[in-house]
């Protein structure tokens, strides 16, 4: 398998689903509209949960790259 470079993981990952967990243990599954070089996220259609348990829809969320900890494509 060849070595990729994150934001080119990111860039293939695009208008499809994703996983984040942040400072927390939040967790956030949804399509990844958009990012920036801060790890700064942008989802639509998303899922919140926490400890496996979901918490709450939303249509479209912002993470904040500082609390990301974990991300993971498709």
């Amino acid at each position: 398998m060849e070595r990729q470079k994150p934001l080119m993981v990111l860039r293939e990952s695009l208008g499809k689903e994703i996983y984040v967990v942040i400072r927390g243990g939040r967790e956030y599954r949804g399509i990844l509209e958009g990012y920036d070089q801060h790890m700064n996220f942008v989802l639509r259609k998303v899922q919140e949960s926490k400890d496996g348990e979901v918490i709450q829809d939303f249509p479209l969320v912002i993470l904040r790259g500082d609390n990301v900890i974990y991300v993971s494509p498709p």
